[in-house]
């Protein structure tokens, strides 16, 4: 396995992508999963948009404000190809 740093992956897409059905399937705005992180409402356009990456521990913070498991998510990234 190569690693390479792309937001672009295809594994960095279906991560996204969960991420954003998750927080859409609670009808939850980007502002209020926003202020949930402290974060700017722009934070959560780019990281859904792929302009931002999550580091570990922002990938958990985001998951617990949606209320998810991340091991799932985890899970998702290591059965993408």
């Amino acid at each position: 396995m190569v690693m390479t740093r792309s937001i672009h992956t295809t594994q960095m897409i279906a991560l996204r992508a969960w991420l954003y059905d998750a927080r859409t399937a609670q009808n939850l705005p980007m502002r209020t999963l926003a202020e949930r992180l402290d974060r700017p409402h722009s934070f959560v356009q780019r990281v859904e948009n792929g302009d931002r990456r999550l580091d570990v521990v922002e990938f958990i913070q985001y998951c617990q404000a949606l209320g998810i498991d991340p091991k799932v998510g985890l899970d998702l990234v290591l059965q993408t190809e």
